[in-house]
């Protein structure tokens, strides 16, 4: 009996399938003519074989491409304004609060309106800073408690120019905002050096002690001449008798006049003296001064009261104040003629005529005091 075979490996061949054992018959039926075979790659042309998927990437990537420096151009592109001329508006501006003159649109110029404007309608801050160098600044409390017209309360206090620290750097701060207020020349050192700061103090509602606001300051300066305020009936009698050239011999006569020269009321009866020739101060408030030279011994080269706190009686507060206590012990009467002012404004006039009982003199700031 012979022993059956069982294979246990196969080869290429014997996967493929056996050939028929008839040759086919020509009876069977052809393939049917929708059963086409592929074409061979190798026979299609070149252009046929690139694969259309990868051709439709390259275009995709293409027109991204082009969008998205398109969108760049696009935010780069700056923002164009309309610009033209504006004729009727005026780029300089002087505001009616303050009266400061600033160029619109100028933002260094309108950052220093703001800042003057605060202080000129309602005063700078006294606080706790200032307080705690009262006693090493110098610094005297001449009045406290003084009531004013509308019910607050405020004080008067006294120190000299030459302060440091938080007082002194308020005190630059105060002078400067007066000198852009009254557009007037700033202190010379030589002149500060003779001269004491009274500040007029106001407690607010709602505020502590501690905390108050500059509302006045006068300065008060050591002189030594003034002029004579003429009266009002003296400019319309004396100008239309005087030649045109008496100005300068004015000037020459006040030049050489020395400082013990005779009051000017004795020498107004005389119209052909030159003494009489009036000097003008201010034409628009029609302002004149003799030009006689006499002894006087306190100047006040500024005075200023913030506008939302005039007429209360704080300048008259602060010049009797300066009156009764720049010379210790010697208290000065303004209807004497032994006070001063330089240059007053229309409204520094108003004060000088209602404090001074007509006898408030001019004075030139920087006169010499030898």
């Amino acid at each position: 009996m012979s022993a059956t075979l069982k294979r246990t490996y196969s080869t290429r061949a014997a996967s493929k399938p056996a050939p028929p054992s008839s040759p086919p018959s020509g009876l069977t039926s052809p393939p049917s003519p929708s059963l086409k075979r592929k074409r061979p790659l190798t026979d299609r042309p070149p252009e046929a074989n690139t694969p259309t998927k990868k051709l439709r990437r390259a275009l995709g990537t293409s027109s991204s491409k082009s969008k998205a420096s398109d969108k760049a151009a696009k935010t780069k592109q700056p923002k164009l304004t309309q610009l033209h001329f504006s004729l009727d508006t005026p780029v300089l501006r002087t505001c009616p609060l303050c009266d400061l003159s600033y160029t619109r649109g100028a933002p260094d110029d309108e950052a220093l309106h703001k800042a003057h404007c605060a202080r000129v309608q309602r005063g700078l801050e006294w606080g706790k800073e200032e307080e705690r160098e009262v006693s090493r600044a110098g610094v005297e409390e001449l009045e406290s408690n003084i009531k004013l017209k509308n019910g607050t309360r405020g004080r008067i206090i006294c120190f000299r120019p030459d302060v440091g620290g938080k007082i002194g750097a308020k005190l630059n701060i105060l002078l400067e905002t007066i000198r852009l207020a009254l557009s007037s020349p700033p202190l010379s050192p030589a002149v500060l050096q003779r001269c004491k700061i009274y500040l007029f103090l106001l407690s607010s509602p709602g505020i502590t002690a501690t905390r108050e606001k500059i509302v006045g300051c006068v300065v008060a300066q050591r002189i030594s001449t003034a002029m004579a305020i003429a009266r009002v009936s003296e400019p319309s009698a004396t100008t239309t008798s005087t030649p045109p050239s008496s100005q300068t011999q004015a000037d020459s006569t006040t030049s050489s006049q020395p400082s013990t020269a005779t009051p000017s009321s004795s020498q107004s009866t005389n119209p052909s003296s030159p003494a009489t020739n009036l000097l003008p101060v201010d034409s628009s408030t029609n302002l004149y001064v003799h030009p006689a030279r006499l002894p006087t011994p306190l100047g006040i080269p500024r005075l200023f009261v913030s506008s939302a706190h005039r007429r209360l009686g704080i300048a008259s507060r602060l010049l009797s104040a300066a009156a009764a206590t720049f010379i210790l012990g010697c208290p000065l009467d303004p209807a004497r003629g032994e006070v001063a002012f330089t240059q007053p404004t229309g409204m520094g006039k108003a004060v000088l005529e209602a404090w001074g009982r007509g006898g408030v003199r001019i004075y030139e700031e920087e006169q010499d005091m030898h």
